[in-house]
């Protein structure tokens, strides 16, 4: 039902399902959401051929593999490009490069997708004027409408998961995101269900999205020190 439609990149979708659509606010903290935006956009860079990991193995905890670049030609798209430069030298650990690269991936992300027409920037004042306060819209809901209709569609059963609805699966539930997918299911049986079914993804997919779950909960631990 949705294929036909144009997709954004993984990282869009999960910044629109993170906001409520009608206010704007974030879901979850900005830091917990540009942890999984980093994720997304590794995760788009391994499905498009141009990065690798090192093989899992038992001498190392998954987080700690390294990513390595496997084709790093420019493509166009300024936050993957910037990604792939910033693994080109380096070869970084996956869960030092989630935190270091996630360092002002919210704003980027949201740059694009104002940029692209996706978002529109509001300004109210309130308080005759004193307090100012900026809001990110959608000019168009369709766009969260089409990633969680993908995700129900999944969650149901009346689609196969592809790379990247798979993906978005794991990643909306390792962020808790899943209440927000306004479907009547109980929320942890949906939430299980949905890391099931990214759990059959590509090994270093879900590396990846256990990196992402991981570097969540050491900003959750590092809150209550």
């Amino acid at each position: 039902m949705t294929a036909s439609i144009p997709r954004l990149p993984l990282r869009d979708d999960l910044f629109l399902l993170g906001h409520d659509d009608d206010t704007g606010h974030p879901h979850v903290h900005r830091q917990t959401l540009a942890l999984g935006l980093a994720g997304a956009v590794l995760i788009d860079l391994y499905l498009a051929g141009r990065v690798t990991l090192d093989p899992n193995d038992d001498t190392r905890p998954a987080s700690h593999q390294r990513i390595h670049p496997h084709n790093d030609r420019p493509v166009g798209d300024l936050i993957a490009d910037a990604a792939t430069a910033t693994i080109r030298h380096t070869h970084p650990p996956l869960r030092r490069w989630l935190r270091v690269f996630s360092d002002d991936l919210y704003d980027r992300t949201r740059a694009g997708l104002v940029a692209s027409g996706i978002l529109r920037h509001h300004t109210r004042r309130r308080l005759g004027g004193l307090i100012r306060a900026d809001t990110y819209l959608p000019t168009d809901t369709k766009w969260a409408v089409i990633a969680r209709s993908r995700l129900r569609y999944l969650a149901a059963g009346h689609e196969q998961p592809n790379n990247h609805t798979a993906a978005l699966a794991g990643l909306v539930a390792d962020l808790s995101l899943t209440s927000h997918l306004y479907l009547d299911d109980d929320t942890p049986a949906l939430t299980a269900h949905l890391k099931a079914i990214a759990g059959q993804h590509y090994e270093p997919v879900r590396d990846i999205t256990a990196a992402v779950d991981a570097a969540v909960g050491d900003l959750t631990t590092a809150a209550y020190r």
